[in-house]
């Protein structure tokens, strides 16, 4: 069975920083792309950066420069680390990962509570 564990986020104030991890487990698994994707209540999932199993990354506009994605192919493990963290920035943080088991598919986190508040 193909899980997504997720650690990391909380409270932070405004200026702050977090780190969210998500490590893919399973048996005979291949881990392709992963990615961070936020929901805040009441809008749409949304991208927050994707990396590819070669190290290829792509960020949300809005959050270039203060949000970085990085991943450890050894430890099937996604990070992101988040800087200068805002009010707008609070959220539901999924982890993405595509799969290989050996059918290629798409999993889901449980998601990780960030907030943002003074």
């Amino acid at each position: 069975q193909v899980q997504l564990v997720e650690s990391g986020g909380g409270l932070v104030q405004p200026g702050g920083s977090l780190r969210l991890s998500c490590t893919a487990s399973g048996n005979s698994i291949t881990v392709y792309a992963m990615g961070w994707y936020r929901q805040a209540p009441g809008k749409q999932r949304e991208l927050v950066a994707h990396i590819t199993s070669g190290g290829n990354t792509n960020y949300a506009d809005s959050l270039k420069g203060r949000f970085t994605i990085s991943r450890d192919n050894a430890k099937n493990t996604v990070y992101l680390q988040m800087n200068s963290l805002k009010p707008e920035d609070t959220a539901v943080y999924h982890c993405h990962a595509s799969i290989g088991s050996p059918l290629l598919s798409d999993y889901w986190g449980q998601g990780r509570q960030v907030t943002v508040s003074s």
